[in-house]
């Protein structure tokens, strides 16, 4: 569309031409003058005097490649301060049909002059809202919405570097999309324009429908972190504006989550998606609606699972302690979630999940505390026995948080039985230094608080671990009988045969 329009500018009389032979088209009340060549100069508008004759071939130029019934015949490349007040809206919708034109900016050597117009293009508009000088009437709300349409919904290539790593690709540097120079200016008007007081929401719904969200939400998967954090803004404007769209916002987002999870574990926009509804929640009304609650145990939760969680777990924390502080209550649905999705290969997961895990403690009441402490110390006794020195000393920095020591002296006479053998496990046979002296410790606190029940536990643990030394000679003894009666029989056919071990085999 623009190489139409630079083509059809009308030509200087043969008298006025340059010595090479070229013509320029100098536009009535800009500064761009466009040559027939494939140069492009600049001149001060006041000095250019237009005669009748261009501006009514620009007028018909105009009207050829816009429709007249939306632009009313007003040149697009014009000045928003070289046209009266009651025609800069047409030029505006102008301006924004004239935008729709996307390049390829896969070769940067490709339309540099049609790319530099519609960027200079994109600022004015830009400007044009910021001054206030704007009216968002129904065409130009349908304008912006079609260009900003045009511009930004698109397919992105496929991630292959995502799908080597499996996912987790934290160390890799970030991708930036060469378009960046336009899209960054077509997303400061979309946000100008979303933001501003005197948009009329109940016109714009029609524009700014559920198919636009629904796309505006497909673009989070953008490897550009520059055109998320736009959007995370954008997202976040559009919610606070159209309330109507509240719940189709929050139905969408829910079904992004559900399809990262159970299905293809990629995203890109998974942390930006959770910082907005952080500050979401926040604002959810008390007593929390039944569709809330939902969301937290069929959004959230299950966010836990996938191995790129590292890559969220901040935002994701935030967003189910601001669940916590509207409902404490939740807070033991919230601890059986985690026990659901504990990982039990992953070391540097499980270090994440018991720092979440004592965010959550500390909100927990005694009531909901006493529902799920058995199951939790349970868990919390097999990271005591990890042989990943990271994962024991993460367990046993819970006992430097005063909450959580309260909880567990309130409720001691259950809790100290079920992580005592850990303890003494590990004060008996771990590697690691760090997690000795910590375990000492430890079981140092709980004889001043109890040593009574330290005692009982000492003697519980001995009786059973005398049992298992009994257990084991009793099959050590069973085993060798049978060893006996086998070495006895004869050999016939295909019997299988036990060979002892001799010291005449020489070790590998």
């Amino acid at each position: 569309m623009l190489k139409q329009l630079l083509n059809r500018l009308p030509r200087k009389s043969s008298s006025t031409k340059s010595d090479n032979g070229d013509s320029a088209g100098i536009i009535p009340g800009s500064d761009v003058v466009i040559a027939s060549g494939n140069r492009i100069q600049r001149c001060n508008s006041t000095n250019v005097v237009p005669n009748r004759a261009s501006a009514n071939a620009l007028k018909r130029m105009s009207s050829a490649v816009f429709p007249s019934s939306v632009v009313a015949g007003i040149e697009p490349l014009l000045s928003f301060k070289d046209v009266p007040n009651p025609e800069k809206q047409n030029l505006f919708v102008s301006k924004l049909n004239l935008c729709c034109v996307v390049f390829d900016f896969s070769d940067p050597n490709k339309n540099t002059l049609e790319k530099d117009l519609k960027r200079q293009t994109l600022i004015e508009l830009v400007d044009f809202i910021a001054s206030g000088s704007a009216r968002f009437t129904e065409p130009v709300i349908a304008g912006i919405c079609k260009m900003s349409a045009v511009n930004l919904f698109r397919i992105f290539p496929p991630n292959y570097r995502s799908s080597l790593n499996g996912g987790e690709a934290d160390d890799d540097e970030p991708m930036f999309d060469p378009a960046w120079t336009h899209l960054q200016i077509v997303y400061d008007l979309l946000l100008r324009f979303i933001s501003s007081g005197s948009l009329d929401a109940k016109v714009a719904k029609k524009y700014v429908d559920h198919s636009f969200i629904l796309r505006l939400l497909d673009l989070f998967d953008s490897e550009d972190p520059r055109e998320r954090d736009c959007l995370k803004t954008i997202l976040h404007r559009i919610y606070g504006k159209f309330m109507v769209h509240r719940p189709y916002i929050r139905k969408a987002v829910s079904n992004i989550f559900y399809r990262f999870v159970f299905e293809t574990e990629r995203h890109n926009g998974i942390a930006e998606l959770l910082e907005i509804f952080g500050s979401v929640i926040s604002g959810f009304a008390l007593p929390l609606k039944e569709e809330h609650k939902m969301f937290l145990w069929r959004a959230l939760i299950p966010l836990h699972k996938p191995k790129s969680v590292g890559s969220y777990l901040q935002q994701l924390s935030y967003c189910i302690t601001q669940f916590l502080e509207k409902e404490p209550k939740l807070a033991g649905s919230v601890i059986k979630g985690l026990l659901k999705y504990w990982p039990v290969t992953n070391s540097q997961k499980e270090v994440m999940f018991l720092g979440e895990l004592e965010e959550v403690l500390e909100s927990t009441s005694t009531v909901e505390f006493q529902k799920i402490m058995v199951p939790l110390f349970r868990r919390i006794a097999c990271c005591l026995n990890s042989s990943h020195f990271q994962v024991a000393e993460r367990a046993l920095f819970l006992w430097n948080n005063d909450h959580i020591v309260g909880l567990i002296a309130h409720n001691r006479q259950v809790i100290l039985p079920l992580i005592f053998p850990a303890l003494e496990r590990n004060t008996r046979n771990h590697w690691n230094q760090a997690v000795l002296n910590l375990t000492v410790n430890m079981k140092k606190m709980f004889i001043e608080m109890d040593n009574e029940l330290v005692l009982f536990c000492q003697g519980i643990y001995d009786e059973e671990e005398a049992k298992e030394s009994s257990e084991s000679e009793r099959r050590k003894g069973i085993w060798e009988r049978l060893e006996t009666v086998a070495s006895s029989q004869p050999l016939t056919g295909n019997t299988a045969v036990l060979v002892k071990p001799t010291t005449s085999i020489s070790a590998c």
